[in-house]
């Protein structure tokens, strides 16, 4: 038999072992999981992606190298699988990390699966050129028929039938536990983040000198970690305000509001734009950024009032000068 004789007779539905059965309906059931809803959102997408993660490579690197049941056993196999799997998949996205495609769900997707099925195929025609009685092969109906004794065996107590099912439930029940656990993660603390940046986009040369009339920009940065959908109101506002060494204490003399935006963000979203600001005339020292949540208060809280109903608040401190006046 020439060699595309012996592939082709590989790959007769009557000749494909169980367990590589098992590898590529897991394979394209990974693949279904990920990409149509509503499965992708649910748990379903987590019980099949784990051991698409943490075995199935690895058990199909072992059937390549391995093929025959005279090299390993299946203790030894399943083993190597986790072990052989927490290597790969960490080597395939170092190596996804120097291409363009770079680091995200397709190509991390699209490379595990062409492996997992090249390999596997690959232990399938070397498991077909060895002697039947040394290839390797997973003992499904013996397996199937040990559990069928152990439930319905006529030699079993009803009390070792009933321990077995309490068994079988606690399993079923410690792995369901599991998937949820991972699909479903406890609420974290929750947080907005606000923040201003320069015009290069860093923690950095912000403007200092505002000059009349003449439009400056600062970076407005806004993340939303609430766990839930947020509406945010930004307030710019320019203060002239003046330092009481007696008492310690900062005094408002004067605000003025210069613009104000409102944006939604849903969670686990950032918002981070340029925006003008423009000032109209002298006597201001401080240029505040206000954001409140949900809603603004009404106009007549002005103030320190104001500023304390914030939910968060940022400020720079400025000098305006007017370029007429030389």
């Amino acid at each position: 038999m020439n060699t595309a004789d012996r592939v082709l007779d590989a790959f007769l539905p009557q000749n494909i072992a169980h367990d590589i059965r098992i590898v590529l309906i897991w394979t394209l059931g990974t693949i279904i999981s990920i990409y149509v809803p509503p499965l992708n959102a649910s748990p379903v997408r987590v019980a099949f992606a784990l051991p698409m993660i943490l075995f199935i490579p690895g058990y199909s690197l072992i059937a390549a190298l391995f093929p025959s049941n005279r090299e390993i056993d299946l203790i030894e196999r399943i083993a190597l699988s986790f072990g052989l799997s927490i290597a790969i998949v960490p080597l395939i996205g170092l190596a996804l990390n120097y291409t363009p495609l770079g680091i995200r769900l397709d190509p991390i997707v699209a490379s595990l699966v062409a492996f997992t099925v090249v390999v596997i195929l690959v232990a399938q025609v070397r498991r077909r050129d060895l002697p039947e009685e040394d290839r390797f092969r997973l003992p499904l109906p013996e397996l199937i028929t040990a559990v069928k004794t152990e439930f319905q065996g006529k030699d079993k107590r009803p009390v070792d039938r009933v321990l077995n099912i309490v068994l079988l439930a606690a399993i079923i029940v410690a792995i369901a536990s599991t998937i949820y656990v991972i699909a479903v993660p406890k609420e974290g603390e929750k947080f907005t983040e606000f923040y201003i940046l320069g015009k290069g986009g860093m923690a950095a040369d912000y403007p200092t000198t505002l000059y009349i009339d003449q439009p400056d920009s600062i970076i407005i940065g806004i993340g939303n970690h609430e766990y839930r959908n947020v509406t945010y109101f930004v307030e710019i506002i320019l203060v002239d305000t003046v330092f009481d060494p007696d008492t310690n204490t900062s005094e408002i003399r004067d605000m003025k509001e210069i613009s104000h935006f409102s944006i939604d963000l849903p969670h686990n979203s950032t918002y981070e734009e340029p925006h003008r600001i423009i000032a109209g005339k002298e006597g201001y020292n401080q240029l505040k950024f206000l954001l409140f949540a949900d809603s603004r208060p009404p106009s007549d809280v002005w103030g320190q009032d104001r500023i304390n109903r914030s939910y968060r608040d940022l400020h720079l401190w400025v000098d305006i000068r007017d370029q007429r006046s030389g």
